[in-house]
């Protein structure tokens, strides 16, 4: 994909949510001088589309330092923004670095049924073997029969092997068969799904840390990463999954999915301000190209419906 149609698919991923604060932001600074009551609703609009009251609080400062007491465009303000929310973004976009010597690299996925991990890795799989890497896929969600198949599908779009067992059978049993195949396959990427029944928190955590505890058999570094997948739909309570999955396990870096149906593309912002975890990759559609490397600019300025 051309570094110009995934800009064209991120904008228009994210135009809900630039309808949402362009429409707003045109609403408050028509034909308005930049006064106390406008940075109030600024603010108050920046929050309710869940870029959160400290980023709010910090947006609507740097604008009142530079043009007070001016009249501003609604243009001007979201150019301004754009600019303010890269660089609080730039900080954490950092690509998955993909250690091809560890032969394999392994990355742990986590996230909450529904969140899209399943077709996050699917994904992910598309992406490094267009480049060159040798990847297996491991079916580590034994609860759901669906994951598994689905999975399964995605190893046989990609042409990548996939390591499944029974039905609600060990889920650390299979990841450290995975590795063990992955090994002496010599491949360069090992990605392995796994439940996420959050509802159930000891029964996931015990899961997780078993899976954890036997990749470190067969190589004490493993996993190398673990990545949450979160679903951008669900805006503030990514927040309670970050903290929630903290507990479990020790996250390495964020993906954000589904973007493209939400209005709620601010929480990204929200979500980096408070844990500075790096963001790998965003999705913003169903396509197997439709989850790409996180760019702050771009993002930024597809947020405020910037060219």
């Amino acid at each position: 994909m051309t570094e110009s149609s995934w800009l064209g698919r991120l904008r228009a991923g994210l135009t809900k949510s630039a309808s949402s604060l362009g429409g707003g932001i045109a609403d408050i600074f028509r034909k308005r001088r930049l006064d106390d009551d406008a940075l109030q609703d600024l603010e108050d609009l920046l929050i309710t589309s869940d870029l959160g009251p400290s980023v709010a609080a910090r947006l609507a400062g740097n604008l009142a330092k530079t043009r007070f007491g001016k009249e501003v465009s609604d243009e001007e303000v979201r150019a301004a923004l754009a600019s303010d929310i890269a660089d609080i973004l730039a900080p954490v976009a950092i690509p998955l670095d993909i250690d091809a010597g560890r032969k394999p690299h392994v990355v742990l996925i986590v996230g909450v049924n529904g969140s899209g991990k399943t077709t996050t890795i699917g994904k992910m799989a598309q992406y490094y073997k267009a480049r060159g890497l040798d990847v297996m896929l491991a079916a580590g969600d034994t609860f759901r029969a669906a994951a598994v198949a689905q999975l399964k599908i995605w190893g046989e779009r990609t042409g990548c092997p996939v390591v499944a067992g029974k039905d609600g059978g060990d889920a650390a049993g299979l990841a450290y068969e995975a590795l063990q195949e992955a090994r002496s396959r010599g491949a360069d990427l090992l990605l392995i799904d796994t439940a996420g029944r959050l509802h159930n928190k000891a029964d996931l955590m015990a899961g997780l840390t078993k899976i954890t505890r036997v990749l470190k058999k067969l190589d004490e570094d493993a996993p190398h990463d673990c990545l949450l997948v979160l679903d951008a739909t669900i805006g503030q309570n990514a927040h309670n999954q970050v903290e929630a999955f903290q507990e479990l396990v020790s996250v390495s870096g964020l993906v954000l999915t589904k973007l493209d149906g939400s209005a709620k593309g601010g929480v990204l912002v929200a979500l980096s301000e408070r844990f500075g975890l790096p963001v790998h990759a965003i999705g913003v559609g169903e396509g197997a190209d439709d989850l790409q490397p996180f760019d702050a600019e771009s993002y930024a300025r597809s947020l405020m419906g910037l060219n």
